[in-house]
């Protein structure tokens, strides 16, 4: 997988697909700046008029940088299946997220918010 600091959108889409692939998570919550900025992209060319939108795939998670400034740190804001407990599905998304980054000496900070129960 390519680094969160060669390409972020890579890095923020295959984070997406590992935790989309977690028992017990129905989808990813888009944070409002995410939703901001798909509804200005008809004004940046990026999509045709009158299409419909095109949801970005790592809405869900936020990649920056770590607290103690050294390396990265996500954030992922998910949608619980009822009857799975959040708790168990949070663990599961934070292992799926540190799966798909590279050995590092370090371990990645990660922070799960569960947004909803579906």
């Amino acid at each position: 997988m390519t680094t969160a600091h060669s390409d972020p959108e890579a890095a923020e889409t295959a984070i997406a697909d590992a935790v989309l692939g977690v028992s017990g998570v129905a989808f990813l919550r888009p944070a409002l700046s995410s939703l901001l900025r798909h509804a200005v992209a008809p004004r940046t060319g990026r999509r045709t008029a009158g299409a419909a939108p095109v949801p970005v795939r790592g809405a869900g998670v936020r990649i920056t940088t770590a607290p103690d400034g050294e390396g990265p740190a996500v954030e992922v804001h998910v949608v619980v299946l009822r009857g799975h407990r959040a708790v168990d599905v949070t663990r599961a998304v934070r292992e799926a997220v540190r799966r798909t980054f590279p050995s590092t000496a370090r371990t990645i900070p990660v922070r799960v918010t569960v947004t909803g129960i579906l």
